[in-house]
């Protein structure tokens, strides 16, 4: 058996059947059983889409009957197109992509809003058009449905403020669309073909633009604000799944494209420490949490501009990981916000006799993305930083490392603190809920900590699905040691300097300040000068159309004054002429003879009149 199905085309179909679930005829005549019905049919599919992709997924991977190859091809205007892709790396996504759907299908159980699960589920499908995608051409229209459907997730929150940041991601998402769309079309003039495979170095304006289109969505900065602000303002479940799909699918397509490219070690080791700074200044929680996935993801463009099979690895299996300690994590803070309202760090604190359960599972994806041993960061992270070593970056390594002990610090630490420990304050608002957020929340939390933790004790688990064998030990003695003095002396530099920690009730802003700006001089510009030159031609096209209307009107007066009169006149003249006529028709012979008489004589005498007036003319001229 060699046939293979694609399990994106899972979610778009779920994602179309969802609405229609509403539209079926229960036969309850009890309205509330009904509608529980209708939404108890609707958490089977939820729950059913991913498990189908799963096990698709897990099929080509470990069954026997689908080699690896190119499947789901045919021509497109002559164009030869292929929407599968299967080999280990594109196996590796799908089954991670697959397996945070589930989760982030559980999560989000307990949402009746149809539009948001239906937009979640094109996301998921689109990334895995991106993953399986043979030629730039289905990767950019899987790349940009991602980016549509992915907005939604904002704009559903409902908020002035999730409005706004949702139009500014959109803007931001088609302008890295443009561009990757202007270098896919440079790189067909130049060779001929839209087969995606690894780019020629060239340095070509076309090699630069398909690049600049992916790390636009890899959040590299200083095209990273998209991403903090952004993510904060989706909906609570809506943020769970952004956080997995959009950055990774990034990392991937560099991994296809642009390994080895030597430039993104730096830019990668840059976000690895930019985000950890930037974070230190946060007050709100997810959008502390959004610049650590930008802190996380240098790790993974680091190890792609490495380009050595066991940077390749790492930078495939720190994907892997992240998605699933960041969904946690995001998972976690949602929880919070969902039973509190609350989502600034000024405004929590005390949670952690009420939400008990919630603070153990965030705690594990915290654990895991500081990297601590025994949890999947920490065998992931490895394999980058070995990379690192073994081409003898000294100046990266260190980096690296000093990134991962920010991390613990403000993840691991702070956040947690503050957010369930800290001054109370949630104890003092009766409007918050004590008590954990519902099951289905609880149990997605509980999978990804599970999966977190088997990773991390079971390293091979991950590591059999890397592209390349690996052949490569986290727990040496020298490793855990060392990771384990870093984290140790940054939970004593907490504890020293925890007065100096306290969160402010502010807003940072970093490169997004820049297109904030540039958007209110786009609308300064829309509002004024293209404004007030719109208001002129109005003004001068109702100018021109009121003179239009003048002449227009003196030409139905001329005409019915003029032309009209003069024809009417000449009927009437015509018909009356006539009319007469008719009465010399008498029928007697006699009176038809003088009339002839009289005719013949006029004639004479008028042609005699003539001629004496033609005589007198021509003597007059001799």
């Amino acid at each position: 058996m060699t046939s293979w199905f694609h399990p994106g085309a899972v979610f778009f179909f779920a994602a179309a059947l969802l609405p229609l679930i509403g539209l079926l005829p229960t036969g309850k005549p009890d309205g509330n059983k009904s509608h529980q019905l209708v939404q108890t049919i609707r958490q089977v599919v939820l729950i059913a889409t991913p498990l189908i992709a799963i096990t698709v997924t897990l099929n080509a991977i470990f069954g026997t009957g689908i080699p690896t190859g190119d499947y789901w091809r045919f021509d497109f205007i002559g164009i030869p197109i292929t929407l599968g892709v299967v080999d280990k790396l594109s196996l590796m996504f799908s089954c991670v992509f697959t397996l945070m759907a589930l989760i982030g299908a559980v999560y989000a159980l307990h949402v009746r809003h149809t539009a948001e699960h239906s937009a979640a589920f094109i996301y998921v499908g689109s990334a895995l058009g991106v993953v399986f995608a043979g030629d730039y051409l289905s990767l950019f229209l899987f790349w940009e449905l991602m980016a549509f459907s992915s907005s939604y997730l904002i704009f559903a929150s409902g908020t002035a403020q999730s409005t706004a940041a949702g139009h500014r991601y959109l803007l931001v998402h088609i302008a890295g669309g443009l561009s990757l769309l202007a270098g896919i079309l440079l790189h067909y003039h130049e060779s001929g073909s839209i087969v995606f495979t690894i780019m020629d170095p060239d340095h070509s304006v076309g090699f630069y633009l398909i690049m600049t289109g992916f790390i636009l969505n890899a959040a590299v900065p200083p095209l990273n604000a998209w991403l903090t602000d952004a993510y904060p303002e989706a909906t609570i479940t809506g943020a769970v799944f952004m956080c997995a799909f959009t950055t990774k699918t990034a990392i991937y397509v560099l991994l296809r494209g642009f390994p080895g490219t030597e430039f993104l070690i730096w830019l990668g080791t840059i976000m690895a420490v930019y985000g950890v700074i930037y974070a230190v200044l946060e007050n709100d929680c997810r959008r502390l949490l959004a610049y650590h996935i930008v802190s996380q993801v240098g790790y993974m463009v680091a190890a792609v501009g490495i380009g050595s099979e066991l940077a390749f690895n790492g930078a495939a299996a720190h994907a892997f990981a992240h998605i699933l300690y960041k969904g946690l994590l995001f998972m976690g803070a949602g929880a919070v916000i969902y039973m509190t309202g609350k989502r600034k760090l000024t405004e929590l604190g005390g949670l952690y006799k009420a939400m008990p359960i919630t603070l153990s599972l965030y705690m594990i994806g915290a654990l895991s993305i500081s990297a601590f041993p025994f949890f999947s960061g920490f065998v992931s992270k490895s394999l980058v930083i070995a990379a690192a070593e073994q081409d003898h970056m000294a100046i990266v390594t260190l980096l690296l490392l000093l990134a991962s002990s920010g991390t613990f610090l403000h993840t691991g630490l702070k956040l947690p603190y503050y957010m369930f420990y800290g001054n109370n304050r949630s104890l003092t608002d009766s409007s918050i809920k004590h008590q954990e957020p519902p099951l289905n929340m609880l149990i997605a939390m509980s999978l990804a900590a599970v999966a977190c933790i088997a990773i991390g004790v079971f390293p091979q688990l991950l590591y059999q699905l890397l592209p390349y064998p690996v052949d490569f030990d986290p727990y040496t003695p020298v490793h855990i040691t060392t990771t384990l003095s870093i984290l140790i002396f940054t939970a004593l530099g907490f504890a020293v300097f925890l007065r100096h920690l306290d969160p402010e009730d502010t807003i940072s802003l970093d490169t997004d300040w820049y297109y904030r700006k540039g958007s209110a001089v786009f609308m300064w510009i829309a509002h004024h000068p293209i404004s007030r030159y719109e208001q002129w031609m109005s003004k001068a096209s109702l100018g021109l159309l009121s003179a239009a209307q003048y002449f227009a009107k003196q030409g139905l007066r001329f005409d019915k004054g003029l032309i009209d009169a003069t024809v009417n006149g000449i009927a009437n003249l015509t018909r009356r002429s006539g009319q007469r006529l008719r009465q010399l028709q008498s029928g007697i012979i006699n009176h038809y003879a003088l009339a002839m008489v009289v005719g013949v004589v006029a004639v004479i005498t008028l042609g005699t009149f003539v001629f004496d007036i033609y005589l007198q003319f021509f003597e007059w001229v001799r």
